[in-house]
């Protein structure tokens, strides 16, 4: 077992009041990620959040064969490299095919599963044996039961280190909808829930293209109504994608949390955290009431 990621592991179980998997959707150049790492972990340091930054070199499974995918596995990671060094700060980033593990696992601290690929047993499998942190997200189409199956797929394969991750469920054809009982009912994977509250925000498909064509729509909108609900719920990790200019953002632009309202929402979120008990389960007394 990879010692660094137990302990990155151990510490984030045990953050007060939550983890912050946080950055932009997906790697636009050297200079912007750095930039974007910088302010972040300037916030989250202030706040005392633990912080794992988080960018894509590759989002596989953009709408449109035309949208932006990023820099690749080669130049991705080499500009994550250089994240870690600028600020020591560990980073997290997402796999599509499974020999994309071996490379990804050395660079970084935690590897996420997509969620359309959430019960892929060659992909899960293949990021376990890195020993790597596994990330994974719950499909759009499965229960919250179904991720137990998945984590213990990452355990089978020797691999302890495993969190799963909420980023709501198909709700028709072009939306999403967030059930707050998975929050709850994830618990049963035995490991961290992380809510994805940006993610969960996507109308898939749902914006319709001047040219010709749809693209991903969303309710930036409505996140902090998602992550209130998370953390009150008591959710170990909360995962943002944040960006310092959503409008211009190549990739899920309208799901993206500005830099500029990010230390707002946070305070918030922390507040919430410290007052809510939804980390402890309420022990239901059901024995006839007495007057």
């Amino acid at each position: 077992m990879d010692a660094p990621s137990v302990a990155l592991y151990n510490q984030l179980k045990a953050a007060q009041p939550f983890f912050l998997l946080a950055g932009p959707n997906v790697i636009e150049s050297e200079e912007h990620i750095l930039k974007m790492a910088k302010h972040i972990k300037a916030i989250t340091t202030k706040l005392g959040v633990p912080l794992v930054f988080k960018s894509s070199f590759d989002k596989a499974n953009r709408t449109s064969s035309k949208s932006f995918r990023g820099p690749g596995l080669e130049q991705g990671l080499k500009i994550l490299e250089k994240v870690k060094a600028a600020y020591d700060l560990p980073v997290v980033t997402d796999v599509h095919e499974s020999c994309q593990c071996e490379a990804v696992g050395r660079v970084a601290d935690i590897i996420q599963i997509p969620a359309f690929l959430c019960r892929q047993t060659d992909l899960l499998v293949a990021a376990a044996k890195t020993g790597k942190i596994i990330n994974i997200k719950k499909g759009q189409f499965c229960a919250p039961s179904v991720m137990a199956n998945s984590a213990e797929k990452i355990r089978l394969a020797g691999n302890q280190n495993v969190m799963v991750c909420e980023r709501g469920t198909m709700f028709g054809y072009n939306d999403l909808i967030v059930d707050p009982r998975n929050f709850e009912l994830l618990r049963e994977a035995n490991c961290p829930v992380v809510a994805d509250v940006t993610h969960a925000l996507q109308q898939p498909a749902g914006k319709k293209l001047d040219g010709g064509g749809v693209a991903s729509g969303g309710l930036r909108e409505l996140i902090p109504c998602i992550a209130r609900t998370a953390v009150a719920v008591g959710v170990d990790g909360i995962f943002m994608e944040v960006h310092d200019d959503p409008l211009n953002s190549p990739c899920d632009g309208p799901t993206q949390w500005p830099l500029c309202n990010l230390e707002e929402l946070l305070e918030e979120l922390i507040a919430i955290a410290r007052v809510t008990k939804g980390k402890k389960p309420l022990k239901i007394d059901l024995t006839p009431f007495k007057e």
